[in-house]
């Protein structure tokens, strides 16, 4: 993980691959299009989701010995940035930037029965919250640190199951099998408290040889911290519902006005 003998390490590789889809993303975001110009927030917003993730890697291999730094990681790589990330639509600017064919491919894998069920809010609920406390209550924690590559894997998952479940409540790229509001906001809310449940776990009951003053400091961030993520996804599950009811009362009115001839 660390670069002690001249290699490259993983933070290195993180922030080569980040620096990468930066700049492709802002590639295709400023190509012409007929369809108009790619707003300029996301492109900010893809970018700062992508600093994020590079701040939170390193936080992450900086110091195995502070919880709380780990849990601070955990806030950014799991939650902040998956968010950032899913609000870009990196998935509506490759169907607009790619040709006919690899869009059609794309349009087909949204539409496949494996991606309908990593982004449908009950499977991504049962990754991201059931990762955690197998990392936490299962002794994962502490073994990460002593493999790398268990240590990839954990932090992999943990930033792939935050986007899916990002994405499975408050996705605005394209969804084919997007599940009803009510599904979406009784799991957030299940995750929710099964968060802060884990929080206040891991305060009382801190992982393997973490003293238990950073285990309180690192509790309280992952609390504090992952309560304001929620409250995100909450803003943006209800602005998604609203703007929902406004265009089926519009449809309804429009429907029920007279023709004229």
């Amino acid at each position: 993980m660390h670069n002690h003998g001249g290699g490259i390490s993983l933070v290195e590789v993180s922030s080569f691959g980040l620096l990468a889809a930066i700049a492709c993303y802002v590639f295709a975001a400023l190509r012409r299009s007929p369809r108009g110009r790619w707003p300029t927030h996301r492109i900010l917003l893809w970018i700062a989701g992508c600093l994020v993730t590079a701040l939170s890697v390193q936080a992450a291999t900086a110091n195995h010995d502070d919880f709380a730094g780990h849990a601070l990681a955990h806030v950014g790589l799991g939650m902040l940035a998956p968010v950032l990330l899913m609000l870009s639509a990196p998935v509506r600017l490759a169907l607009r930037s790619l040709s006919a064919v690899p869009a059609r491919r794309l349009a087909r894998l949204l539409r496949s029965r494996p991606v309908r069920f990593l982004t449908h809010p009950i499977p991504a609920a049962v990754l991201n919250l059931g990762g955690l406390w197998l990392v936490y209550s299962g002794g994962l924690y502490a073994s990460m640190h002593t493999n790398g590559l268990l240590f990839v894997v954990v932090h992999t998952h943990i930033f792939v199951s935050g986007y899916l479940f990002s994405v499975s409540i408050a996705g605005v790229d394209p969804n084919p099998h997007r599940a009803p509001f009510a599904t979406r906001a009784i799991v957030l809310s299940v995750v929710m408290a099964g968060h802060s449940i884990l929080s206040k776990y891991l305060y009382a009951n801190p992982p393997a040889d973490v003293p238990a003053a950073s285990a309180e400091a690192g509790s309280m961030v992952m609390y504090y911290g992952g309560d304001a993520a929620s409250v995100v996804l909450v803003v943006l599950l209800c602005a998604a519902w609203y703007r929902d009811v406004g265009r089926r009362r519009g449809r309804s009115a429009a429907s029920r006005q007279p023709s004229t001839v």
